[in-house]
């Protein structure tokens, strides 16, 4: 009697979705299978039928087997094809829910461009609580807003920004002051404001993993200008294009009558987007120009904007201006901020003021009147300028007939003056204001004392925006307003354009809303660890292990370019080689690992919900010592590293890598097991322990549980999971494997995801909640694309509609949110027991199910999830998988479940979960019974029935390759909801053009394999795939051992099958009834092959298969060594088999045994010895045969007494004289040919049948059979290597994905495989050779640059001469008098710890570098140091003007 799975029900609700799906689904796999399956078999059937009724001589036996014979696929297909359908209706039912939950409603930046004005809105009504930008603390503490008196003393006007009285930004009224701070506290301005701060966050999180440049960053930011109009300034790639847009409206065609300013108008104030972009125009193009022009002309300037200012109010713009002629003035403007943009960064300002600070005052003009308006729009846009002019120096009056070579002060004036003169331009000259202000502007160019004519003023202030920071940022706002195209300003970076657009996506998506901080639920992170990689190391990114000798470090930076540019930026670096300094060692091992599936990445990743927490609490004004007590109470992240313990004791590096975590993560708590040794008898204490660092640079341990024994009875991971479950601390826990990461902006939204807790859909609560996952190697090749792929269907997909509509999610594995009190107290998260809990995280889903708890599955919040990436890695996988869906299917946890599951739901988890293995080993079945059948119909001349004509079978054919078609639709529906169905095309043709078919029929194959072998053997074992880059070429002999039992041998059986079918048959149409089964074959024998680079390289060919004949005559060494020794490990489990399991192999036999029958009886080269008699007499050749063998088997016997020539002497005789006899009797009698091939498949199934029963003598036979599978594989290898051309085509398509990105793979592979042409080993040297060529380069470079110097030297005089620091760049490289000493220079190198003087008769460079000496010292030398300078050495210099140099006693090796 079951006494659990009492509350396995769902609501009437639910139940009735679910019932309608598979209603709908049977109905119509009924109506297909009726009409393609069972109908195409009712004439066969009646007509052998009415054979047996009608003719006498007809057996009733025979008449039987053939109708099971032509049922049995029909059968099968007729079993499986609800598999098929079970995804058609899944990609349905996942598109319409995907759709309904808003999934892919934002694809793109334009998306986010067009949503952006709604994203606060939506960000604060469900990511903040009420709570956040409540008055109740400081008024807008977050925009760092100052007091009234802090506004009187910095902040000056924009009327005025060089005027020497200090002017407030809202004058001396406390009024204006209160009316600014009540506009910033404006409900809609705050939440636009507390949006900017999170979404700044993000961006600059962004940067700090080197997903986009600086520049990148600049663009994507929120700017604030403190005491300008606006409280913040839309983000550039928000704005850019709109004034070219709003430009284009101004400009289009009107009717005949005369526009006004509202006609013109109304289209940009309605917009509002365009709006804010013209208004941001005028406001920092006006500060930029106050500040360029300078005290001189600013009573000008700003005499210009109050008439301009005044004609906007009136609304008389276009009686005073010719308004469809301003694109002149923008576009005369972007020039100007182009140039600034270049120069200012780049600017050195001089160290003093050159200008006398004499000015000559401007014509009285009559101002016009200042009007509120205008008021409030510049007095409130105004930016902490200069303080009040310094005095002119002392020595001003040096400078003043001075000719000061500036050339970004000409450049910028000409485009000033340029600026100037298109504003004229569209002034309507008959107006009179229009004169004035014309007047004004042409007084300013004529200035001598202003900044067109007077040098020093020009310089001085120039010198003084470069001084600015602010100014600067001003400028790169207003350039990307003016000139920046939207596309120029998006981020290159693929992952940073997805990860914003889900982002922002997700905040239009259902999501509960955010308590406060105080009332979230608490959580902690577990993550299980073993002994993979924390953070990669020198050593590891270095070195060059593998055959082609690309190192790890080399295969990331090609691989992530674009990420690699940004670091050198954020570091600073010019030079690569300095990334292993000291200073940047660190930086560079973690910009490494966070792109490898390492520890340090995933706790990276997890400790972002500390820092988002921590952001959320300064929106909801929590002080610091509040924050901190609450991180403590709601977030945890342990790592249970089961064997830190010994990784200390045995001092590993791993275990300084996870202290240096603790000590960068402070909440981070590290959980292991402690073995403790009692006595000398070996008894052992094994304890749990938790440590964190103490925040000295120590690690201090927390508790220490004693244990009853050791935990670790099954395959590790479940008990490294439980022993520390204790330490948990939270309500909730959330599992994180060691691949996955997570990301800043997703971490924000988490306090939401936890209130899915508190929310019940159904009669159960909420125990279990999935969140998405995304795939994030799907980058590397198309191998890794397609398990991307797969995976990312599967995780999003399928994963919702098991949860909706099905109602069936169990739990399947990380990063799922677990309702802590509910599982501690129902058998935990994991089981560990051995084989059958291999796969461990399912049963906590089937736990949870039989137990009542319900599983809920939402996509607004997704982490990042790693997987395999090579062909041995993604086998293995997939084996590990399958054995663990076998081991389920045994277990009582699967039967209590499916005994309580209602009808519709119970083939919700068949199909949804190990159903999907049994499918794959029906279909494999399929294949090879209807091969077979099709080979004895033809064999037996049994195609056609009695004397009618032959119907093809091609209806089978037409269901296997239409049906395989249809498994694309799930993987189709997925991409088209998130990235447009068109996208979503494009990807599936790249799929199938890049060979992905043949890599998903290969795995059909391995999971019915691995499935079929644990159901009937069992033995299955955790498979630890790895989680390395695979960027080497995997030998033949390896990819065979990996591949021969699963996938080879009945690939080239399939094969042969075919031919015996095609040579027997005479119904026709071969090609059109056999090309799916053909394609089957083909993938199980090409697929590894096709994906292993360099594969149709003939170097590489030719090495493999010396390797695989070295493989198969090997007699020791191991598996990986000796043929021999895999033989017999591979097929060990035959005799652990039980007799029912064994029934099936003898099923298989007597399929051999009949074809061989069949092919023995048949006609095919069939010869009359009757009247041909043959030259040599058949039985003296098999007699010959017989004795050359005798000879062969005492030669293996005594081998190891005879002298080596005489026994290879022999061994080849022996060898000649069966090639001939075996020959020889071919050509007598064709007849034998035949025989063989009979006599093969009859030795096969013998085979077999002694495999079965442990007769040993067989592995002879099975030797001689992987001979020939071996060169039935090598042959077309070494046809398509002759070629060239298919290596090429191979590289592109397989690193199809990487090269789109801009990657060139390809270099990596061409360095390999001179790396392989060379021997296969990277000596030191191969280094050197690309370093000397480097600094070559680099001495050329510096001998022209002191070759300058000298001639300058010599030739002009420096009397009265005085550089400008501005523009001098020559002058910062060279040092005082170096042009006139001479050059006589040694060098000694640091070896080491060693510093050994550079031997004489070397070359020396003139750069100071000694060229030929220690760089044949090779790897040797550390990286770290460089060429020190020593003494000088005097040996024999031959001087030559003003240099030394030393002749080389011999010249250096080519």
């Amino acid at each position: 009697r079951l006494y659990v799975g009492k509350e396995v029900h769902e609501s009437l609700k639910h139940t009735t979705v679910y019932v309608f799906f598979w209603a709908t689904l049977i109905a119509w796999k009924l109506c297909f299978s009726y009409v393609f399956e069972v109908y195409s078999m009712v004439l066969p059937t009646i007509e052998l039928t009415d054979d047996y009724a009608n003719f006498p001589d007809q057996s009733f036996i025979k008449m039987s087997l053939l109708l099971l014979l032509r049922w049995l696929p029909q059968f099968i297909v007729y079993c499986i094809d609800m598999t098929i359908w079970y995804s058609v209706w899944q990609a349905f039912a996942g598109t319409s829910v995907g759709f309904s939950e808003h999934l892919g409603d934002i694809r793109s930046m334009k998306d986010i461009r067009n949503s952006f004005g709604r994203a606060p809105e939506h960000f604060c009504s469900k990511m903040l609580s009420p709570d956040a930008g409540s008055r109740r603390g400081s008024s807008a503490s977050f925009l760092n807003t100052q007091s009234e008196s802090s506004l009187d003393s910095r902040r000056q006007s924009l009327m005025n920004p060089n005027s020497k009285e200090g002017q407030s930004l809202l004058g001396n009224d406390p009024h204006k002051l209160q009316g600014y701070v009540n506009r910033l506290l404006d409900v809609r301005i705050q939440k636009w404001v507390m949006f900017s701060t999170v979404w700044n966050e993000v961006i600059d999180q962004f940067r700090a993993e080197d997903l986009i440049s600086n520049k990148e960053r600049d663009y994507m930011k929120f700017s604030r200008f403190d005491g300008f109009s606006q409280a913040i300034y839309l983000p550039v790639f928000q704005t850019a294009g709109v004034v070219e847009e709003a430009l284009a409206l101004l400009e289009r065609p009107v009717d005949d009558y005369d526009p006004n300013d509202n006609d013109l108008f109304k289209p940009i104030l309605d917009h509002v987007t365009m709006r804010t972009a013209v208004s941001e125009v005028w406001e920092l193009g006006n500060y930029i120009l106050l500040k360029l022009l300078g005290p001189v002309h600013n009573d000008d300037a700003v005499f210009i904007m109050n008439f301009i200012l005044k004609w906007v109010e009136s609304g008389t713009v276009v009686d005073h201006a010719k308004i469809t002629k301003v694109r002149s003035v923008v576009s005369s403007l972007a020039q100007l901020v182009d140039v600034l943009s270049q120069g200012i960064g780049r600017r050195k300002p001089a160290a003093q003021r050159r200008s006398t600070g004499k000015s000559k005052k401007a014509p009285e003009n009559n101002v016009p009147p200042q009007r509120g308006g205008f008021r409030r729009a510049i007095s409130a846009s105004s930016l902490s300028a200069t303080s009040a002019q310094a005095p002119a120096p002392s020595n001003a009056k040096a400078y003043e007939n001075v000719v000061i070579a500036d050339a970004l002060r000409d450049h910028t004036r000409d485009k000033c003056r340029a600026f100037i003169n298109s504003l004229k331009g569209i002034m309507i000259g008959s107006d009179p204001e229009s004169k004035e202000v014309m007047d004004r502007l042409t007084f300013s160019l004529s200035m001598e004392n202003g900044f067109f004519w007077d040098d020093a003023y020009a310089s001085d202030a120039l010198d003084d925006m470069a001084r600015s920071d602010i100014f600067k940022s001003v400028l790169t706002k207003l350039q990307g307003l003016v000139s920046c195209h939207p596309d120029e300003v998006e981020p290159k970076s693929k992952e940073a354009r997805r990860r914003l657009t889900f982002f922002v996506n997700s905040l239009f998506m259902d999501m509960p809303n955010a308590p406060s901080i105080h009332d979230m639920f608490s959580w902690n992170v577990l993550t299980p660890y073993y002994k993979e990689s924390v953070t990669l190391n020198k050593a590891e990114l270095e070195t060059r292990t593998d055959a082609l000798g690309v190192s790890t470090m080399l295969y990331l930076q090609t691989l992530f370019k674009a990420d690699w540019a940004n670091f050198l930026e954020r570091m600073g670096l010019q030079d690569e080689e300095k990334v292993w300094s000291k200073k940047f060692v660190d930086e560079t091992r973690q910009w490494a690992s966070i792109r490898a599936q390492t520890l340090n990445r995933t706790v990276s990743g997890m400790m972002y919900f500390e820092k988002a927490l921590r952001l959320l609490a300064n929106l909801e004004r929590l002080d610091d010592d509040t924050t901190n007590d609450l991180m403590g109470e709601k977030f945890g992240y342990i790592v249970s590293c089961q064997v830190y313990g010994q990784m200390k004791k045995d001092q590993d590096s791993k275990a300084d890598d996870i202290d240096k975590l603790m000590h960068r993560y402070p909440h981070l708590r590290i959980a292991y097991i402690d073995s403790v040794r009692l006595n000398r008898s070996g008894d052992m204490a094994f304890y749990s322990c938790l440590v964190k660092s103490d925040g000295n640079g120590k690690i201090q341990e927390i508790y220490r549980v004693r244990l009853p024994g050791n935990p670790v009875l099954g395959e590790g991971k479940p008990e490294n999971q439980n022993h520390a479950m204790i330490f948990t601390r939270g309500e909730f826990v959330q599992t994180i494997d060691m691949n996955q990461e997570g990301y800043f902006e997703e971490a924000l939204k988490m306090r939401n995801a936890l209130q899915e807790f508190a929310k019940r859909d159904g009669p159960m609560p909420t125990t279990i909640l999935g969140l998405r996952e995304h795939i994030f190697t799907g980058s590397v090749s198309s191998l890794a694309n397609y398990m991307a792929l797969q995976e990312t269907s599967f995780v999003t997909l399928g994963q919702r509609v098991l949860t909706k509509p099905l109602c069936i999610r169990l739990h399947y594995g990380h990063p799922d949110v677990f309702d802590k009190l509910f599982f501690i107290t129902r058998g935990g998260i994991s089981k560990s027991s051995k084989g059958i809990n291999l796969s461990e995280d399912i049963f906590a889903g089937y736990n949870n199910a039989i137990r009542g708890g319900q599983v809920t599955f939402k996509e607004y919040i997704q982490v990042g999830k790693g997987r395999d990436v090579g062909m041995s890695q993604i086998y293995q996988f997939e084996a590990k998988l399958s054995q663990g869906a076998g081991e389920q299917s045994l277990s009582r946890d699967v039967y209590r479940l499916c005994h309580r599951l209602d009808f519709s739901r119970l083939l919700s988890y068949y199909f949804g979960g190990i159903g999907h293995y049994f499918s794959n080993v029906l279909t494999v079945l399929t294949v090879y019974v209807v091969v077979y059948l099709m080979a004895i119909l033809a064999l037996y001349d049994l195609e056609k029935i009695g004397d009618r004509l032959i119907t093809p079978m091609g209806t089978i054919q037409m269901l296997l390759g239409g049906l395989g078609l249809l498994q694309t639709i799930p993987l189709f529906s997925t991409l088209g909801v998130e990235r447009g169905w068109w996208a979503s095309f494009r990807e599936l043709v790249q799929v199938f053009v890049t060979g992905g078919p043949l890599h998903f029929m290969f795995h059909i194959q391995t999971k019915a394999n691995y499935m079929t072998q644990t159901i009937l053997v069992g033995g299955a074992k955790y498979r630890p795939t790895g989680r390395g880059f695979v960027t080497q070429h995997t030998p033949m002999d390896e990819q065979y051992r990996f591949f021969a039992s699963s996938h080879l041998y009945l690939g080239v059986e399939m094969g042969a099958g075919l031919i015996i079918m095609g040579i027997y048959s005479d119904a026709g149409q071969y090609f059109g009834r056999t090309w799916s089964l053909w394609l089957a074959s083909l993938s199980f024998l090409a697929s590894p092959f096709w994906f292993n680079p360099l594969t149709f390289e003939w170097n590489v060919v030719t090495a493999d298969y010396a390797k695989f004949i070295s493989w198969m005559t090997g007699k020791s060494g191991g598996a990986t060594r000796s043929w021999s020794i895999w033989w017999s490990e591979e097929n060990s489990f035959y005799s652990k088999m039980p007799a029912a399991s064994k029934l099936w192999f003898v099923i298989k036999s007597i399929l051999y045994l009949t074809i061989a029958e069949g092919i023995a009886r048949s006609d095919l080269l069939k010869a009359d010895t009757t009247l041909n008699k043959p030259a040599i007499a058949i039985s003296f050749v098999v007699a010959a045969i017989v004795v050359l063998f005798v000879f062969w088997w005492l030669l293996s016997m005594v081998e190891h007494l005879m002298p080596y020539p005489i026994r290879r002497t022999i061994g080849i005789l022996i060898g000649i004289g069966l090639m001939v006899s075996c020959s020889t009797i071919f050509i007598e009698d064709s007849n034998f040919i035949r025989y063989g091939l009979a006599a093969y498949y009859g030795i096969g199934a013998m085979c077999q049948i002694g495999l079965l029963f442990g007769i040993k003598s067989v592995k002879n036979f099975y030797f001689v059979h992987d001979l020939v599978c071996g060169h039935i594989i090598f042959i077309p290898l070494f046809i398509l290597a002759i070629f060239q051309l298919p290596h090429h085509i191979q590289t592109w398509l397989l690193y199809h994905n990487a090269l789109s990105t801009d990657v060139v793979v390809s270099n990596i592979l061409r360095y390999a495989r001179k790396s392989q042409e060379s021997g296969g080993q990277v000596a030191p040297n191969e280094d050197l050779v690309e370093q000397i060529s480097e600094l070559r380069k680099i001495v050329q470079k510096q001998e022209q640059l002191i070759g300058e110097l000298g001639t300058r030297a010599a030739t002009s005089s420096t009397a009265g001469m005085t550089q400008n620091p501005s523009t001098d760049a020559i002058a910062s490289l060279i040092k005082p008098g170096a042009a006139d000493e001479p050059l006589n220079i040694r060098h000694t190198v640091n070896i080491g710890s060693t510093i050994r003087p550079a031997m004489g008769g070397r070359t020396m460079s003139t750069s100071t570098l000694d060229v030929w000496g220690e760089m044949a010292f090779g790897d040797g030398a550390s990286a770290g140091t460089g060429y020190q300078t020593a003494p000088p050495m005097h040996s024999n210099p031959t001087t030559m003007g003003d240099f030394s140099f030393t002749q080389p006693e011999a010249m250096p090796p080519r």
